[in-house]
């Protein structure tokens, strides 16, 4: 859906877990192992009638549910960069980083400061340092949502005056142009 380059530093793993539902086809990468090993998320073990292989399945999908959320309250904020409203109703963001454990670590050699995250496996965590590293850099609020409805696909917004609509003007942008055209 999008021709720009990836997100700056950490802000690229928000922008790629948006981006695992595709809303225009409903193909939503978390739906598969390759898809679900990129966040760090479990695979879904599939062994009938073991209880202990229904367990770990039940565990499985409620990570991988709890990654959704995330995504989408991640798409509600994104499109409020751009200003524009939740898609749907969602968790606020806010909520969901409240509960991430993140650490201050300093460098040995250097004695620079940096957040990172407690659980280096916790998507959660991992999310809540990188939108602190991207709030502390200033380029928080260039990660946006695409305008269009059946898009909303995320991106970071390099216009210089960071008033950037769409994920791809040649796409979404050219749409919303011809449609605006069509409706004189």
């Amino acid at each position: 859906m999008n021709d720009r380059s990836a997100a700056p530093g950490s802000l690229a793993l928000v922008e790629s877990l948006v981006n695992t539902l595709d809303l225009e086809s409903g193909a939503d990468a978390l739906d598969t192992a390759e898809g679900r090993a990129r966040f760090g998320l479990p695979e879904t073990p599939e062994t009938p009638g073991n209880p202990e292989s229904a367990d770990a399945a039940g565990d499985a999908l409620g990570e991988v549910a709890r990654a959704r959320e995330l995504r989408e309250s991640l798409r509600a904020t994104l499109l409020a960069h751009a200003g524009h409203p939740p898609h749907r109703e969602v968790t606020p963001l806010g909520e969901l980083l409240a509960s991430a454990p993140l650490l201050v670590t300093i460098d040995e050699h250097d004695g620079s400061a940096r957040l990172a995250a407690a659980g280096a496996s916790s998507l959660l965590a991992r999310t809540a340092a990188a939108v602190a590293e991207a709030l502390i850099a200033g380029t928080w609020t260039r990660l946006k949502a695409c305008e269009a409805v059946t898009c909303h696909w995320a991106y970071y917004d390099r216009s210089p005056a960071g008033r950037g609509r769409w994920c791809s003007m040649q796409v979404c942008g050219a749409r919303a142009k011809m449609r605006r055209y069509r409706a004189k």
